[in-house]
């Protein structure tokens, strides 16, 4: 009977651990990383490059830049107020190239990305119908969906993109957005079946 008990509890445990694993293998991959989303900034060329390269990106990234929309003035004073205790020997010619490209991509025209969306998790995904309804509602009054339709990016960089589309006036949920992302992910991934 002793033995008999026992056995009953291993495998009591044993399927505990299994529905545990299977839980987790079935949850979507942005459901399990709950961080806020981060901007993704194109890497420039020419000799801003060659300025950022040599000067920036061995303390930081490029990304950040993207958390700001200011003009020369407010650039030139962020720059100065990051690097107060950890000073940047940068040309006069070199410092107007970065500040140049600064306001031209982050200006006080631009908006700029949020610090703050954490993807909540989706549990109903979109059907192809409801995607299309929710992408010409919130997409075609600024531009026609041949960019959509002609874009593949992983879900990661759609999310970028949709949040981005959010600052600039696209009416979405946070649900709606996610379900696109998804829905983007799936249909107009980077997989070239897709």
């Amino acid at each position: 009977m002793k033995c008999r008990v026992g056995k009953t509890a291993v495998w009591w445990v044993v399927g505990a651990m299994a529905a545990a694993f299977a839980v987790q293998a079935v949850t979507p991959v942005a459901a399990q990383d709950r961080r806020a989303t981060r901007p993704q900034v194109i890497r420039p060329t020419g000799p801003v490059w060659q300025v950022i390269r040599k000067n920036c990106t061995s303390c930081h990234g490029i990304d950040d830049y993207a958390f700001f929309a200011m003009d020369r003035g407010g650039w030139q004073t962020l720059i100065e107020t990051k690097h107060k205790d950890h000073p940047v020997s940068v040309s006069e010619e070199q410092r107007s190239i970065l500040l140049d490209y600064l306001v031209s991509k982050f200006g006080p025209d631009s908006t700029a990305f949020p610090r703050s969306y954490v993807p909540p998790e989706i549990t109903e995904f979109l059907s192809d119908p409801e995607a299309t309804r929710v992408l010409s509602r919130s997409c075609v009054s600024c531009h026609d969906m041949k960019r959509v339709n002609d874009s593949r990016f992983a879900p990661d960089r759609w999310r970028v993109i949709m949040v981005a589309m959010r600052e600039r006036g696209a009416v979405l949920t946070d649900e709606e957005l996610e379900g696109l992302v998804e829905w983007l992910g799936r249909v107009k991934g980077i997989n070239p079946n897709q």
